[in-house]
């Protein structure tokens, strides 16, 4: 039988900030959730991190996991829609994740070490970055 994945699609705006000189990028479903980068596909990879690192930590702690709402819902729903269209410049992006929804498991792997840099290149979250490669695979399967 398959495993079935739960994918969830997050709206993200992402803001160019001048004075920074880089990109900063919130999500309105997740309060408190936000990360920035220097150009918008580190910003974009960060993004993502962040939101797998604090839907699982929403997830391990037993609290609920917020639903995604679409773009029409955000604007109409959001209290903080109005200020944003008025006073910055964005993109609004999506971003998918596969959260935990099930208690992690310290496991040791061994990796070969070209592979273990390409990782910490593109991940922060070694444990994140398997698990979601792990459940993109698994759902293929």
């Amino acid at each position: 039988m398959k495993s079935e994945v739960l994918m969830k699609k997050y709206i993200a705006l992402f803001e160019y900030e001048d004075e920074k000189k880089g990109y900063s990028v919130v999500f309105p479903d997740v309060s408190g959730c936000f990360s920035a980068g220097d150009n918008y596909d580190e910003t974009y990879r960060m993004a993502h991190e962040a939101l797998a690192f604090h839907l699982d930590g929403l997830a391990l702690e037993g609290l609920p996991i917020p639903k995604p709402r679409t773009l029409e819902k955000i604007k109409t729903e959001w209290k903080e829609w109005k200020e944003w269209e008025k006073e910055y410049q964005f993109l609004v992006v999506p971003i998918t994740v596969y959260p935990v929804t099930e208690k992690s498991v310290r496991v040791n792997v061994m990796l070969p070490e070209k592979t273990l840099r390409r990782i910490d290149a593109v991940s922060k979250n070694r444990s994140a970055f398997l698990t979601n490669a792990a459940e993109i695979l698994l759902k293929q399967a």
